[in-house]
């Protein structure tokens, strides 16, 4: 990508790797997402191209490989999330007030931004230190400590939003209090 290997053209190949893409899934955004992941990739792995080697099908299967492992993390975010969820209403079947507030709460841990979620998931249900937790996300212990963190204050200014009380929310507008007549 530099343009000193000899018939490592990426440019010209930018049409075909986007139709490709398109066609994996289905989502002009995505697509590009997609193949702006692959050209990283091949940049990063131009060392492994063989000179003499046909590009085209080097780019398509490193596309190939990125989407496949998009699969993967999606569906093993899913499995982690509805494994969450299993366990939220398993655990914790007892009277009526219980599940709505399991509910409520449950949903909102999964209105956490991603990274703050999966950082406070390794660390308080899975229970990594923080140095594993960073590991398992690839990120440094610092950056994990302030996601988990931030997450854990959303979810205690949502504990005192609702321990206030549902009618605290509500506020009679016009009228003067005084409906007998």
């Amino acid at each position: 990508m530099n343009g000193k290997t000899p018939g490592f053209n990426v440019i010209g190949q930018l049409g075909a790797l986007r139709r490709y893409a398109l066609s994996l899934v289905r989502n002009a955004d995505e697509a590009e997402d997609l193949v702006h992941d692959a050209l990283v990739k091949a940049y990063e792995r131009q060392g492994t191209f063989r000179t003499g080697a046909n590009v085209r099908n080097w780019l398509m299967s490193i596309l190939h490989n990125a989407h496949v492992d998009r699969l993967r993390q999606r569906r093993s975010q899913e499995r982690r999330h509805d494994a969450a969820a299993e366990i939220a209403e398993v655990v914790a079947p007892p009277g009526q007030d219980h599940s709505v507030r399991l509910t409520q709460l449950r949903n909102a841990f999964f209105a956490l931004p991603e990274e703050q979620r999966a950082a406070l998931h390794l660390v308080a249900i899975e229970e990594l230190s923080y140095q594993e937790a960073a590991e398992a996300l690839g990120i440094p212990v610092g950056t994990l400590m302030s996601r988990v963190a931030r997450a854990r204050q959303r979810l205690r200014a949502f504990e005192q939003g609702e321990r206030a009380g549902p009618g605290t929310h509500l506020r009679l507008v016009g009228g003067t209090g005084d409906d007998k007549q």
